[in-house]
């Protein structure tokens, strides 16, 4: 009977536990950050500073994805956290550790939840008889009690069941589901590559010089079924820049927008990233003032006590200079601020993600988490016999991108020139030797496969390479022709111009001229008509372009545009001192540098 009223009497406090519990009014501990007030309502901690650490480790894993890395980035900052005891209501400031912060993000208080029955105790007898006590934490849907916003938070529940997926992915991702946190390696698909003959996630590996070319294989056949060989592998940087190409043609309408409120936030950010060092100097002063009244207190006589105070009371003092230190350390940091004419002309003119993504100062973790951002997964299935692959850019949203990968043939290699340039080369062999080709491809910004400037010796290789002749000189002089097509140079000599002239010509349009490419030399074809519009004297009558513009009553532009036209006719004086471009404004005719003859 005995043991009968103590079962009733255990099963009625259980029920009233989970009666009260239901309710959200079974009072139970709570974690550092939370408080009691005098009515028993659950209420954030009046404690600024503590308010302000919690705020840190949840806004830092927003920044990062990582707990690892936010406790990193805390012990990097000598940023202290409040950890609570256990039986004691006392807070104590700790360094950042791994359990904390965990703590921190797993528990659902911090989202305003009340929660009861998170965990089951079962209990069994193994073969020996002997009773076995083992608690298990149940999934989110098995909770006995579970009411949402019970009292102020510091995160949305909507936030706190994407840390939690985020946490779970991080630690051990279901097998052939991808994830896992992302690593410091070169591999910007690492976990979010799938092959697509069984669908399984690939593994990373590296080879090459280094160890730092990634290549992604399929291996699980292999590994669990034991197959005799892998299922399927590929080689990462092409298909990683093939990737990235699609990934920046899809950010490109979206970045102006993002790069403008990346940066009217970031002012904000770094002042609320300020106010967590400015409360922590704020406590250690409190500390080290604290202390200095206890030291001053004790009686002079009593050097136990005193020896014992005066070094808390160095502690706390060093422990102020650091705070300090690092709040000035943080101070520098300020982000460069904008003014409303800098953003509006950066919403103009664009933003360029790719030059911020391959930036040296972007680290290869903060490349994967744009890349997560932004993508799902890439199903890939390689077609060996044809050396191509079929892939798929699951994009975050379910929308898909679909390409042929070309894979590289037998004897090739990932650091090759471009095929635009190899083809603008085969242009230029044409007219210009190796040297001048170089100048041309350096002008344009452009580079070889291993990312060097062009030279003479470079253009060589290249052409050599792909099988291009070298330029060969006419076998005939210019002047055998009887419009020779003649460089800067060459006309400068054989009309007696200087070349700033010509340029100047070409830039209003009174000349005719030709590049093979931006950047180029320009050519220029001599006419008789040319050369006889180019005179030693000044003919009679004929007035400058600034006497003429007067003349006429218009501007020098208009009378530039005239002679262009053909609406006035001029020539250019080579001699003496009155050299120059001389109009003839009483005489309208065909001119000399009539564009539409």
């Amino acid at each position: 009977m005995s043991e009968a009223e103590l079962h009733l009497i255990r099963h009625r406090l259980t029920a009233g536990l989970q009666h009260k519990a239901a309710k959200g009014e079974l009072r139970q501990g709570l974690p550092v950050g939370l408080v009691h007030d005098e009515d028993g309502r659950t209420v954030l901690d009046p404690d600024e500073s503590v308010r302000s650490a919690i705020a840190t480790v949840f806004s830092r894993f927003d920044e990062l994805s990582s707990a690892r890395q936010v406790m990193l980035s805390l012990i990097e900052d000598n940023l202290l956290i409040p950890r609570r005891p256990s039986g004691t209501r006392r807070i104590v400031w700790v360094p950042a550790s791994y359990p904390a912060i965990h703590d921190f993000l797993t528990n659902p208080a911090y989202a305003g939840a009340f929660v009861f029955g998170r965990n089951r105790t079962e209990k069994r007898l193994d073969a020996n008889g002997k009773l076995v006590v083992r608690t298990r934490q149940l999934p989110r849907d098995e909770w006995t009690v579970l009411i949402l916003d019970h009292h102020r938070s510091y995160v949305s529940w909507e936030r706190y069941v994407a840390i939690q997926d985020e946490l779970r992915a991080n630690w051990r991702p279901p097998r052939g589901h991808g994830g896992g946190a992302v690593r410091e390696g070169t591999a910007l698909l690492q976990g979010r590559i799938r092959c697509g003959r069984c669908g399984r996630m690939m593994q990373t590996g590296y080879s090459g010089k280094g160890g730092n070319v990634p290549r992604y294989v399929c291996g699980r056949s292999k590994m669990l079924y034991g197959t005799e060989r892998f299922c399927q592998s590929i080689g990462g940087r092409k298909l990683e820049n093939r990737v990235l190409e699609e990934v920046f043609a899809v950010l490109e309408p979206a970045s102006l927008q993002a790069t403008a409120r990346a940066l009217s936030e970031a002012d904000e950010t770094h002042r609320q990233r300020l106010a967590t060092f400015e409360l922590a100097v704020e406590r250690a002063r409190f500390q080290a003032e604290r202390a200095r009244r206890q030291f001053d207190a004790v009686e002079p006589e009593n050097r136990l006590v005193a020896r014992t105070l005066e070094g808390s009371l160095e502690l706390a003092l060093t422990t102020q200079r650091q705070a300090e230190q690092d709040l000035a350390t943080q101070r520098l940091r300020r982000p460069t601020r904008l003014s409303e004419t800098e953003v509006a002309w950066l919403e103009r003119a664009g933003a360029d993600v790719r030059a911020i993504f391959n930036a040296s100062s972007t680290t290869w973790r903060e490349r994967k988490q744009l890349l997560r951002a932004i993508v799902a997964e890439v199903v890939v299935l390689v077609r060996t016999a044809d050396r191509q692959a079929d892939a798929t850019i699951v994009w975050e949203g379910g929308a898909k991108t679909s390409f042929v990968h070309e894979l590289n043939k037998t004897g090739g290699h990932f650091r090759a020139t471009n095929e635009d340039t190899v083809e603008l080369v085969r242009r230029l062999a044409a007219r210009y030797d190796d040297k001048t080709i170089a100048a041309i491809l350096s002008k344009q910004g452009r580079r070889t496969g291993t990312g060097l400037s062009f030279t003479e010796p470079r253009v060589k290789s290249l052409r050599t390479s792909r099988g291009i002749a070298a330029f060969a000189p006419p076998a005939v002089t210019p002047k055998d022709h009887a419009c020779p097509v003649l460089s800067i140079t060459a006309a400068e000599k054989e009309l007696g111009v200087n070349r700033t002239t010509l340029y100047r010509w070409l830039r209003n349009g009174l000349l005719q001229g030709e590049q093979l490419t931006p950047g180029g030399p320009w050519h220029i074809r001599i006419t008789e008509e040319l050369r006889r519009r180019i005179v030693g004297e000044v003919p009679e009558g004929w007035l400058g372009l600034d006497q003429a513009a007067k003349v006429l009553g218009v501007s020098r532009q208009t009378v530039l545009h005239k002679v262009q036209r053909g609406e006035l006719e001029a020539v250019h004086v080579n001699r003496g001192q009155r050299k120059g471009l001389r109009i003839n404004v009483k005489q309208a005719g065909p001119g000399l540098f009539d564009t539409t003859r």
